[in-house]
Order: C-alpha cells, then structure tokens, then sequence
C-alpha cells in the first residue's frame, strides 16, 4: 500500500510539470516584453495597454480551466445500498444489467452502451449520466467530459469547457499581439539593424516562440470552435453516441445558436468573460431524436436539481 501511495503522490506531482513549463514561458514573456522590448524598442503606452489587456484574460481564464473542479454525477446516479450489494454479489451480467434496468427507470437516460446496455461505471459505482464519462487521469466520472487536458492538469468537461475555450482564444490573440509587434524588431535582427544587446536576443525568441504557440493553438482552437458548433465533445467526434434507436452524431445537436448558448450562456455580455453562465444548467439538454417538448423539459428540470450540488461552488 505505502508503494503504491509513493507513486500516486509522484504521478501527482509529475502531473504539474506541464503547468509549471507553460507558467515559467508566460512569466518570461512577461518580462521579454514589458522590460527589455518595451524599454529598448517600444515606449509606446497603447501597446502596453494592449498588451496587459490580452495577458490579463488569458491568466484568468487559464487559471479557471485549472482550477474549476470537474463536475461528476450527483447521488442520484448511486445505486441504492440494497441494489449495489446485489450488483456486487451478481456475477452474471444480465443479471447486473436487470439491476441496472430497475434502478434507471427514474433517471433521464437516453443513452446507451454499444450493446444496448445501461451505462455504469465499475471504478465510480454510479450509472453515467449521459455524456459522461470516467477519467481514469482524474479517477472520477465527469460530467459532459471532453478530454483530459495535461497542459492544465485538469478534466475539461461541463463545469470548464468554455474557460477551456476562452484559455485557447486568449492565448491565440495574446500570441498573435507579440509576433505581430516583434515581426518587426525580428527582422531587424536578422539585417543586423537592432542595438547590440542582451535584448534582441529576447526579440528573437519572444517571436520563435509566440509563432510556434499561435499555429498550434490555432488548429486547436479551430476544431474545438467546430465541436461548440455542432454541440459535439472531443469523445462523441471519435465516437458517436447510443440512443435507444441507434447511434447517431448529432443527436446532441440543438441548432448552431443554441449549440453556442449551451456553451457559452445566454446572455451576451458574459460570453468573453470566464465566468460560469446559469444558462449552462437550463440548457443542459439534447435533441435526443425526440419531438416532445415536454420530454426535453423534464430532463432540464431534472439536471437543475441533480447538478446543485457541483455547481454551487461556481457562483
């Protein structure tokens, strides 16, 4: 036990090295730009504004995409004592699954393993809620799960994805600010036009660097703003989900519009903000191949009330 307890405590701390790297370039383009190009090469007070504008909300949404705890499913989705016991006991699976099946029949589930099947999580001991999924990096189910994400060491999924979003924009325009501002001074650099000092150096790879991070964020960005387009998770994209009919890849589609608020919120002002939007609870719903509107409420009611308890902490 002490081994294994060792282990998990360093893979915990090994989980971080990512985060401290991306931390470490942040600080030192901070003072790349700020001190020595700022002070040597552009004493322009509307560039430093620009500049902590952009640094200030990719630190914040960065920090709320780390620190937001990943939302898993609530009580409700536990197994009654009874029930469990009898699960534990049962070794034939379809007797398992008639467990499953009676204890479902109060919870708004649409979806469904690849067989037919309810969908429970061994590790957890609690059905999933659809389009939940278990992290084994996390070691928990989490709710509306994406990924898990090494360079913020954290599950990205209901109670983060748009933090998640708003981190990649940022850091997307807060790279495009510095390569755009530095092309210059870098190509200075190279016809040998800049002062001899300590800081062209810093130029040169203020500019290597913010290029080499803004076309990778780019296509990243890119594809996650396709998902939120067609309400879509990185593990639904590979793999699309099991309804009762069958599987089908949009059935989580609302419409484009509705698809952004699901994300995003309802109300406008919040959108480029990293704040968690009440609309994220009303919305959590699919089309679910269904045409009953009343169906569809009676699933967002039921997550208002499941959901509470993980999103308090939020407001």
């Amino acid at each position: 036990m002490a081994p294994t307890h060792v282990l998990r405590c360093c893979q915990r701390g090994l989980a971080w090295i990512p985060v401290i790297f991306i931390a470490l370039v942040v600080c030192w383009s901070y003072y790349a730009y700020v001190v020595e190009l700022c002070i040597f090469f552009l004493p322009s007070v509307v560039y430093l504004i620009f500049f902590h504008l952009s640094f200030i909300m990719f630190v914040w949404s960065y920090w709320k995409t780390i620190f937001t705890k990943p939302a898993n499913p609530s009580k409700e989705f536990c197994l009654p004592k009874a029930e469990k016991e009898r699960y534990e006991k049962e070794e034939r699976p379809e007797s398992q699954q008639e467990i499953l099946w009676r204890a479902a029949t109060s919870l708004p589930l649409y979806t469904r393993t690849g067989a037919g099947a309810i969908r429970y999580c061994d590790r957890c001991q609690v059905i999933k809620p659809d389009r939940c999924h278990h992290c084994s990096a996390c070691d928990m189910c989490v709710l509306k799960m994406d990924h898990h994400c090494p360079w913020v060491n954290n599950c990205v999924g209901f109670s983060n994805y748009k933090f998640f979003i708003l981190f990649l924009a940022y850091s997307l325009l807060y790279c495009l600010f510095i390569a755009a501002t530095v092309l210059q001074y870098f190509i200075k650099f190279w016809t040998n036009e800049l002062p001899d000092t300590h800081a062209k150096f810093h130029v040169l790879f203020l500019f290597f660097v913010a290029a080499m991070f803004c076309i990778s964020i780019l296509s990243l960005f890119s594809y996650h703003l396709w998902l939120v387009g067609k309400n879509r998770s990185t593990i639904e994209a590979f793999r699309a989900p099991v309804f009762r009919t069958g599987s089908d890849k949009n059935g989580f589609s609302l419409g484009f519009r509705k698809n952004i608020a699901q994300v995003f919120g309802d109300q406008k002002k919040y959108w480029l903000l990293p704040v968690f939007t009440r609309f994220e609870l009303s919305s959590c719903r699919c089309h679910l191949l269904l045409n009953c509107d009343e169906f569809r409420w009676i699933l967002v009611d039921f997550y208002v009330n499941v959901l509470k308890e993980n999103i308090k902490s939020f407001f």
